[in-house]
C-alpha cells in the first residue's frame, strides 16, 4: 500500500504502526537521491491482502509520527512488466 507520511517517519516507525494489522514484510520510504531525505511518501507490504485491507481501513487518516497518514492501495508499475519506457 502507498502512504503519504511524515518527513520524520522511519521504516521502523511505519512497521511498528502498521504491524497490529498483520505481518509487515517491508516498509520503504522514498528518499531524495542526493540528500537522502524523505520525500513524504512510502510503501508498506503485508503478507496477505486481507491484512493490507485491514490496515487501509484502520490507518487512513490516523496520526503517525505527528502527521495524519493517507493510505491507499499501491498498484504495480505495468510499464516495467511490458518493457515500455
Amino acid at each position: 500500500m502507498s502512504l503519504c507520511i511524515s518527513f520524520t517517519s522511519t521504516e521502523e516507525s511505519l512497521t511498528q504502526a502498521f504491524s497490529p494489522f498483520g505481518k509487515v514484510l517491508d516498509a520503504n520510504i522514498v528518499r531524495n537521491k542526493v540528500t537522502n531525505k524523505s520525500k513524504g511518501f512510502g510503501y508498506v507490504t503485508f503478507e496477505t491482502e486481507e491484512d493490507a485491507e485491514k490496515a487501509l481501513v484502520n490507518m487512513n487518516g490516523k496520526m503517525v509520527d505527528q502527521r495524519v497518514v493517507l493510505v491507499d492501495k499501491a498498484w504495480p508499475d505495468n510499464r516495467k512488466a511490458k518493457n515500455v519506457g
